[in-house]
C-alpha cells in the first residue's frame, strides 16, 4: 500500500507546520509554501504524514491511501 500527499495549493498560507513535523516529506518553497502538490509516499511513513496534514491550520492537505 501506498499513501499519496495531496496539497491544494490554494489553501496553503505557508505556516509551515507540515515541514516541521516532516521535513523530508514535506518541501517548501523560498516563499514558505509547499513546493510539492501531490507526491506518493512509503507505507512507513503514512503515520508522519497523517500528522503533518493534521497539523495544517488550513486544512490544505489530504492524505490518500491507495493499494
Amino acid at each position: 500500500m501506498t499513501v499519496r500527499i495531496v496539497v491544494d495549493k490554494g489553501r496553503c498560507q505557508g505556516h509551515a507546520q507540515c515541514a516541521a513535523l516532516a521535513p523530508d516529506l514535506f518541501v517548501l518553497d523560498d516563499l514558505g509554501y509547499l513546493a510539492l502538490a501531490d507526491v506518493e509516499v512509503a507505507d512507513d511513513n503514512a503515520t508522519t504524514a497523517r500528522r503533518a496534514a493534521l497539523a495544517c491550520p488550513e486544512r490544505a492537505i489530504t492524505i490518500l491511501e491507495e493499494a
